[in-house]
């Protein structure tokens, strides 16, 4: 039996914490009994807890009366954390329990929670796009990745916004007891077992600092339109009518990236759909989505993923038979 703890609070984020639970629930159809999930909900304080929609959650126990070592401890995240003040005796707790767990991490932006507890120190972390930036001004020793779904870091694990936590789920679901397991149950709930690229694919993250009239947003906007075009500094300023030098100055300080970074993860995350999608051939992924050649997509691939184009399309191209669950 593995043991999953959940953290809620006054103000939590409802899917956040009935997302994932409802991942390892229903993986629970799909195995053995002596692998079945246990699922507990802690309050981080005492009595039953409103959620941001209005919902009430009744925890299983009160954090002080748990000193378990869980397979997993998360906490959910909400929309008051960021400027939710530090709970000494909780965050105590939080460290010494996500010490004695074999896996810990966040939903959301319970990352907050976690760097309260002292827990984000020198890693590497996500969180909801929104919060990214103060995660990274009150916690300035984690290094926060903004546009990932979700990341490990050891035994830390950390989500982006909301659904992106059932994301991490699977992930971990399929750490447990493989890749079919958490297939058929992305199935069952209807969702990606592995969304392509970041946040940046379905959030304003891309756009989060500017204005949508903003020369920025506009020059975001044809990035994302004309993958294949010339997509240097110069052009992109002539496209929005500045000098390359003040357009550079204006999209980092905006948008807090360069533009060469922007196109080359605009380009990679265009890359992953095909990889994961379609078969089509190195050389005609790489010329759809603007690298020109496979050799300059097979680097950027090495330089932001650690694997090839070729490795990436291996390890999340899903084909093969149905999988058939164990019989009792």
């Amino acid at each position: 039996m593995r043991e999953v703890a959940l953290v809620v609070f006054q103000g939590v984020q409802s899917l956040d914490v009935f997302g994932p639970l409802d991942v390892f629930t229903e993986a629970n159809r799909f195995l053995m009994p002596a692998e079945h999930y246990s699922l507990k909900i802690v309050g981080a304080e005492p009595g039953p807890v409103q959620c941001s929609n209005g919902a009430t959650i009744v925890p299983h126990l009160y954090y002080p009366e748990s000193a378990e070592c869980f397979d997993l401890l998360l906490v959910a995240g909400g929309p008051c954390l960021p400027w939710r003040a530090k709970d000494p005796e909780f965050s105590k707790w939080l460290a010494a329990a996500s010490e004695r767990s074999k896996r810990f991490g966040s939903i959301c932006n319970g990352a907050f929670l976690l760097g309260h507890a002292g827990l984000l120190k020198g890693r590497r972390v996500t969180t909801h796009w929104n919060d990214a930036y103060r995660l990274s001004e009150c916690f300035p020793e984690a290094r926060v990745e903004s546009d990932r779904i979700y990341l490990s870091d050891g035994r830390l694990y950390t989500s982006a916004g909301v659904t992106a936590g059932i994301d991490l789920a699977l992930f971990l679901l399929s750490e447990d007891v493989g890749a079919d397991v958490s297939l058929n149950v992305a199935k069952r709930l209807v969702v990606f077992t592995q969304r392509s690229g970041g946040q940046s694919q379905f959030s304003p993250y891309l756009t989060h600092y500017v204005s949508e009239d903003s020369p920025v947003c506009i020059a975001q906007r044809y990035v994302l339109e004309n993958l294949t075009e010339n997509l240097s500094v110069a052009a992109l300023a002539t496209v929005v009518s500045m000098s390359p030098r003040n357009f550079a100055r204006v999209f980092v300080r905006d948008a807090r990236i360069t533009p060469a970074d922007f196109v080359e993860g605009a380009r990679l995350d265009a890359a992953r759909v095909f990889l994961e999608s379609s078969d089509e051939p190195m050389k005609t992924v790489a010329f759809r989505c603007g690298f020109g050649s496979p050799n300059r997509m097979r680097l950027a691939f090495q330089r932001r993923f650690g694997v090839t184009a070729q490795q990436y399309r291996e390890s999340f191209r899903r084909v093969g038979p149905p999988y058939e669950p164990p019989r009792e």
